[in-house]
């Protein structure tokens, strides 16, 4: 298996960062600790931590895991719904 390192250029990093602070943020709203959350979704409490700051390297399974325990797993079906540079360049192709 390939484990290719991804490249995260610095000002993409920053929306990685603002994820994990608000997914850190949803877990204090529900007064919950690391700890119950990573046991809930069944990752370390490293890989919590690791999420919490937004690391590239973590699984997206173990995200998703994470916004499932906060009830918040349908957040991920808005990525990439809204797809309008898509949208324009297929209009262009009806032209």
């Amino acid at each position: 298996m390939n484990t290719k390192k991804q490249k995260i250029y610095p000002k993409h990093q920053k929306i990685l960062d603002t994820l994990g602070e608000n997914i850190k943020l949803a877990r204090k709203r529900r007064k919950l600790t690391a700890i119950q959350v990573a046991e809930r979704a069944d990752v370390s409490r490293m890989t919590l931590y690791e999420i919490e700051k937004g690391n590239a390297r973590v699984a997206i399974g173990a995200y998703f895991n994470v916004l499932r325990v906060l009830n918040l797993e349908n957040d991920f079906l808005k990525l990439a719904s809204d797809d309008e540079l898509g949208r324009k360049l297929q209009d262009l192709e009806l032209l």
